[in-house]
């Protein structure tokens, strides 16, 4: 077992602390100089190059072979071969008229032709921007025209979807499709409205009979346009040169040779499923290129990602807490459902483990007899799990220790700096913590006055979040007022996430700037925007919306109009209090959410449980500023015990408190 001492993060020799700011702190191992490239590798193409030597004939890329719609083994390209396929493609690319520091779009699930059509844009300094559903038609619009993007590689599910939109998208031409076969009714349409389709094989061809080489990139070329859909408005486009893409791969790669986190190695195998158009997958794809290890991808349909991990084995396994959270509901309702010496086994042994977590994920007697058959739900070979996107549930953290008997850590960072933010460490099951600096950037906290949130609290400091290193993005594409938003002239991002560094040097994210947040499946939430909507109803007075990462909805505490309320739930109330009865608040949830559809309230902004309240919210009362803003925290604090109730009978069927 490493045992590394606290503190973890350091303050940086050489700045002078300003006031109203934390020091700036760093990786205790990295605290002199921020990591920016490994020695003589300075772009994504030096990466992938060193990755290639080191994978040699082994396998690299890998499909499921499927027999009469039935999925089977693993089918594998070398890394050698694969090789190849990227150096044509790229060339071929370049003949079919695409430039340096021209846009390719990529809209597909991940696949090995997405891969490979990346790093072929990384050797020939193409910019890579990626296009997905999620995003809408709108916002698939948006990014199109605003990188005058010409090229697209898609799978041949898209091609329809881009013909229809290509009234919208005048400058795409050509269509280049990872799939041999394209439904020729499909291809003929594309056609009619002015594209020009190919096939990814016939764009390696192309490429094959070209002889002479093409420059090199640059460290300072931009390697992608990472749009995010944010919270409101049109999507923004973070600028990443080469360089910035490296600082990250690099900084992972670094802390895994010092043990400060898992070291891969070209003997590792990563499922791919995250999708590639995020940064977080980006990140772990690059460090397993760069390691020379093998990737199986899943066969695009997650119902069937177990099924894919059992015959893949991979050892190394990346996801986000809404996965994580599915794993350990199936899992416990399982082992409850058998009940008997089975049920009483199970949590002898996860009590067994968890009593000795802080020491190791490892119980000899217990791995074998009780958790071999839940660690082979992953395949049986994960050696460590990384969770990222969104914080995960400290019983979901030990859980997935205990039952894989695996390291699992916590990353921190944003699309701005290409995931480049904190990652817990080895062998600190530290629960709700993100952990310390990746060797790339550096980190401070900046007073947040108005929501007393300050650098000087005791025991910690708090403060946003503010990180600045070689991973930082360089701008919104074509936005500078957006990036003079969050990119001050000191180079500092502003995250908008507001942090407690504890007594460790570890960071927490307690609260979010502007008062937005993140549920657990992704979706962001202004509650401020939702409460103006249900105050505007009149049996309320006021309303205080609450939800976090971990859970999947919101949760309200109302304060009713006194006098409209009264009279309307005096019928309803079956002679009980009328701000206790369980037939009022259900009538009143119901009215709510039907008054929340009427004012364009998406499903995931309306609340799934209600607490009524007869004491108002006031400055007296501490839940609100002088200028009669909510304080939230303090609101949080004044009713958890309630808001914990609401979540737990919504876990437990019911939709009111």
């Amino acid at each position: 077992m490493t045992t590394f001492e606290p503190p973890y993060t350091v303050p940086a020799e050489g700045f002078e602390k300003k006031s109203g700011e934390t020091a700036i702190m760093r990786h205790f191992k990295f605290a002199d100089k921020l990591l920016s490239r490994p020695d003589n590798l300075s772009t994504l193409w030096d990466l992938y190059v060193t990755g290639n030597k080191l994978g040699g004939d082994n396998p690299f890329l890998g499909t499921r072979r499927i027999e009469n719609g039935e999925a089977k083994e693993y089918v594998w390209q070398t890394h050698e071969e694969v090789r190849a396929r990227v150096e044509n493609f790229g060339k071929g690319m370049m003949k079919l008229g695409l430039t340096r520091q021209q846009v390719l779009g990529i809209y597909s699930v991940n696949r090995p032709e997405w891969t490979i059509a990346e790093q072929a844009s990384y050797r020939q300094a193409f910019i890579l921007v990626a296009l997905y559903d999620t995003l809408g038609a709108e916002a698939i619009e948006y990014i199109v025209n605003q990188t005058d993007m010409e090229y697209i590689v898609a799978s041949a599910d898209k091609l329809k979807n881009i013909t229809q939109l290509k009234d919208r998208l005048p400058t795409i031409k050509h269509v280049i499709i990872m799939d041999n076969n394209v439904d020729s009714i499909e291809k003929e349409h594309a056609e009619q409205v002015g594209l020009l389709v190919h096939t990814f094989d016939q764009v390696e061809a192309i490429g094959s009979e070209i002889d002479e080489e093409s420059a090199l990139p640059s460290a300072d070329d931009i390697a992608t346009i990472c749009y995010t859909s944010g919270t409101t408005g049109v999507p923004k486009g973070a600028v990443l040169t080469q360089a910035n893409c490296v600082a990250a791969i690099h900084g992972v790669a670094a802390v895994g040779e010092i043990g400060t986190f898992a070291q891969v190695t070209s003997s590792d195998c990563y499922i791919s499923f995250l999708p590639l158009s995020h940064v977080f997958e980006k990140v772990a794809i690059g460090l397993h290129i760069f390691r020379g290890a093998s990737i199986g991808y899943y066969q695009g349909d997650t119902t069937k990602l177990l099924d894919d991990i059992a015959e893949l084995k991979p050892t190394v396994f990346c996801a986000v807490p809404r996965l994580f959270n599915r794993i350990y509901d199936k899992v416990l309702s399982g082992v409850k459902a058998k009940g008997g010496l089975s049920s009483y086994l199970f949590f002898k042994a996860f009590n067994a483990k968890k009593a000795n977590l802080n020491k190791t994920v490892h119980h000899r007697l217990w791995d074998r007899l009780v958790f071999s058959q839940i660690r082979s739900k992953l395949g049986g070979r994960i050696r460590f799990i990384l969770s990222g996107s969104a914080p995960i549930s400290p019983d979901v953290m030990d859980f997935m220790r205990i039952c894989f008997s695996a390291q699992v850590y916590e990353g921190y960072g944003q699309t701005e700096n290409f995931c480049g933010g904190c990652m817990t460490l080895t062998d600190d099951n530290t629960s709700g913590v993100v952990g310390i600096p990746f060797p790339c950037s550096e980190i401070k906290l900046v007073d947040v006055a108005d929501m007393e949130y300050l650098t000087s609290d005791q025991p910690n400091p708090r403060g946003e979040i503010c990180i600045r290193g070689h991973s930082v993005m360089h701008e919104y594409y074509k936005a500078p007022d957006k990036t003079a938003e969050t990119l001050d002239a000191d180079g500092w991002l502003h995250t908008g996430d507001i942090g407690v560094l504890d007594q460790a040097g570890r960071l927490i994210i307690i609260d979010r700037l502007k008062n937005i947040f993140k549920l657990s499946q992704g979706e962001y939430v202004a509650p401020e925007k939702i409460e103006g909507v249900y105050q505007k109803h009149e049996l309320v007075s006021q309303a205080f919306i609450y939800g976090n990462s971990l859970q999947s909805s919101l949760v309200a505490v109302v304060v009713p109009d006194k006098d409209n309320f009264d009279r309307w739930a005096k019928d309803r109330a079956d002679g009980q209090d009328i701000y206790r009865s369980d037939a009022v608040k259900a009538e009143l949830l119901k009215t709510l959410v039907e008054f929340g559809k009427q004012n364009d309230l998406k499903g995931f902004e309306q609340m799934r449980a209600i607490h009524l309240s007869s004491e108002e919210f006031s400055i007296e009362n501490d839940l609100l500023t002088p200028t009669f803003k909510l304080k939230r925290e303090a609101a949080y604090k004044t009713y958890s015990k309630e808001i914990d109730d609401m979540y737990s009978a919504l876990s437990n069927g019911r939709n009111f408190n």
